[in-house]
Parts: structure tokens; C-alpha cells; sequence
């Protein structure tokens, strides 16, 4: 194991801790997802042992992969697996499948898909993207029609057990403008569902902007795995 790693991890997380501080919050309250895009799977069981028990990966193929790759790897106690990239509706399967919780639900297709999967299983964690800029052609549900796909997942998708909202910050943007537009998305969630307080937001470059606007749940690659293997 990389004692790099060990070090890198430590300073994020006393970076999260300043920055918890610093808005007035408890840095117990937050949850700390380490990304392992294109990283091998024994990183996952290197992370495990230090500690660490919120991964996310954002491609179907890598984390259907990664749980399956290794025995240890898919009995590792207590690590929850978030996917957080865009779902194809035909791959919602496969998702739900690998995951614990998907942060990226921007669509009814894509919530009634993942539900029908496993109607009768656990409960699936699942919070609504939002799209937080003026492309429609980005990941999420346009701000105005958060509380709707809210919604139709609370009324029609039982198996699914709505926790709150995602987004990225846009590029271009001052990410705390960003992450105030979301605290309002997160508002409309829980006129819905009222203990849906999940705000996904931040990352490597702005956690402290959205720890500041209220984010509960952040989701930090590089940072902490360091530069990520080249790909095909």
C-alpha cells in the first residue's frame, strides 16, 4: 500500500475538516466519496484499509467490473459503492446490480428503469441530478423540474429511496453561485420527501464552496488517488 496514498487522504480530509469549520458545521456530518475512476480495483481494497468506506466510479462497465474482479473486493465490509456518471436506461440493470446508492436520476425513464430492475429488493439510494447550467444537453433535470421528477419517484417508484440532489458545478462558473442554485433544487426535494437531505456537490477543485452551501456529500478523485491511469 502507497503510503501516498495514506498522506493524501489525511490532507483532504483535514482540508474537508477546515472547511466544515469554517461554515459553522460539523465535519461529522459529511461524507467523504473517493472516486476511483480508471484506477485499478486493488485500490479499492487500499482504500478500504485505511479506512475509507464510500467509493464511486461513473462508468457501468468499471464498477459491474470492479465488484466482480476480485472475491475480497465484493464482500469488503461496510464499503458502500456510489455511481455517479450518466445511466444509459439499458444499463440500469447492470447499475443497480453494483451500486448502493446512484446520485445521477435525472429523468423518469431512467428512475421507473431502476426500479423495475429489482422491484422487490432493498431499497436503492438514489438522489436527482440536477443540471446547473443552460446546456440541455448536460446531466440532470433542469432546475425547474427538480420537484416533479421528485415526484414521480416517491409516488411511483417504491423500491427506490429518494435521499437528495446532485449536480456538478459548471465550468465558467463561480462554484459557490453554483452551489446555491442546488441548495434551492435541495429545498424543492424535500417539499417532497422532507428527510431526503442529501446535497451531492464538490469536488477536488471546489468542496469548500460547496461545503459552505450546505453539500453533505462530496465526491473527491484526484486529490486523494492522485493522476489516473491512461485509458482506452
Amino acid at each position: 500500500m502507497s503510503s501516498t496514498l495514506a498522506q493524501r487522504l489525511a490532507d483532504v480530509d483535514a482540508r474537508i475538516a477546515d472547511a466544515a469549520r469554517s461554515a459553522g458545521r460539523d465535519p461529522a456530518e459529511l461524507t467523504r466519496i473517493v472516486v476511483t475512476k480508471f484506477h485499478p480495483a486493488q485500490l479499492v481494497v487500499d482504500l478500504a484499509a485505511l479506512g475509507v468506506r464510500d467509493v464511486g466510479e461513473n462508468r457501468q462497465q468499471e464498477i459491474t467490473a470492479k465488484r466482480a474482479e476480485r472475491a475480497e473486493l465484493a464482500d469488503l465490509d461496510g464499503v458502500r459503492w456510489h455511481f455517479i456518471g450518466q445511466v444509459q436506461t439499458k444499463k440500469a440493470r447492470a447499475v443497480r446490480a453494483a451500486s448502493d446508492a446512484v446520485h445521477s436520476v435525472d429523468r423518469d425513464r431512467l428512475a421507473d428503469a431502476l426500479h423495475a430492475a429489482d422491484p422487490d429488493g432493498n431499497p436503492l439510494d438514489v438522489c436527482v441530478q440536477v443540471n446547473l447550467t443552460d446546456d440541455p444537453g448536460r446531466g440532470g433535470v433542469a432546475p425547474a423540474g427538480t420537484a416533479r421528477l421528485a415526484e414521480h419517484i416517491a409516488a411511483r417508484c417504491p423500491s427506490l429511496r429518494l435521499r437528495g440532489v446532485m449536480a456538478v458545478a459548471p465550468l465558467g462558473e463561480a462554484p459557490a453561485a453554483a452551489f446555491t442554485r442546488l441548495a434551492a433544487s435541495a429545498d424543492a426535494v424535500r417539499a417532497v420527501v422532507p428527510d431526503a437531505a442529501w446535497i451531492s456537490a464538490g469536488m477536488s477543485g471546489d468542496f469548500a464552496e460547496a461545503i459552505a452551501a450546505g453539500a453533505t456529500h462530496l465526491r473527491i478523485g484526484t486529490a486523494i488517488t492522485g493522476a489516473r491511469p491512461a485509458h482506452g
